[in-house]
């Protein structure tokens, strides 16, 4: 298995970038909760080991790896709420995640790397589309595994406000026993009402869960 490296990074600072970040999102398919993206710009000669694309790597390796990158690179975590997936739709609440976690960088970066084949607009600076990112840019993927840590998070918490759902486990997901849940339970307010699954309980005119 390829491992991800520093070379777009060291090409966009040859090209006078000073501080470079990748963006990455986590939670763009889950029925439930928000859509999650992290900035991360490394210091290229202090990179933990064992980066990699965040679906690729144990939970407990992730976890690890975000305290890690806590302590040696510059980490932004940002979110799009399920009210604002539900208004904008999923793919520009995403962008709208990202653009939040590039602006909450305590430093200005100069040049993103963002994975996908989209740049979103409204970026304060240079950026380019990287497809498969999080499996080939250092940056990238620290930033999956940022997002990541940090939306699984959110959807334990959620877990304990809402039992029954699985969301410790499934995070969300559309897994059999999350389906069975919603037309058991109905739906509650952190789910995606634009979402088909959770859009056709509605309409079904299941009861709804305050």
């Amino acid at each position: 298995m390829d491992s991800p490296d520093c070379s777009f990074e060291r090409a966009a600072v040859a090209r006078g970038a000073r501080f470079v970040a990748g963006v990455d999102e986590a939670g763009r398919g889950p029925l439930a909760g928000p859509v999650t993206a992290a900035a991360v710009v490394l210091d290229l000669d202090c990179v933990p080991d064992g980066i990699h694309d965040s679906k690729l790597l144990p939970a407990e390796r992730r976890a690890a790896l975000a305290a890690e990158l806590a302590a040696c690179a510059t980490v932004a975590v940002a979110h799009a709420s399920v009210e604002e997936i539900d208004a904008l739709n999923i793919l520009a609440a995403t962008e709208l995640a990202m653009c939040r976690a590039v602006a909450a960088l305590p430093v200005p970066p100069c040049h993103l790397l963002i994975d996908g084949n989209r740049v979103p607009q409204a970026l304060p600076c240079a950026a380019e589309a990287v497809v498969g990112g999080d499996g080939r840019v250092l940056s990238i993927a620290a930033a999956s595994i940022a997002a990541k840590v940090a939306r699984d998070a959110i959807m334990v918490e959620l877990a304990q406000q809402y039992p029954g759902y699985g969301w410790e486990t499934n995070k969300g997901y559309g897994s059999k026993s999350h389906i069975a849940a919603l037309q058991d339970l109905g739906v509650t307010p952190h789910h995606r009402r634009s979402f088909a699954p959770v859009h056709n309980i509605l309409y079904q005119g299941k009861s709804v869960s305050l």
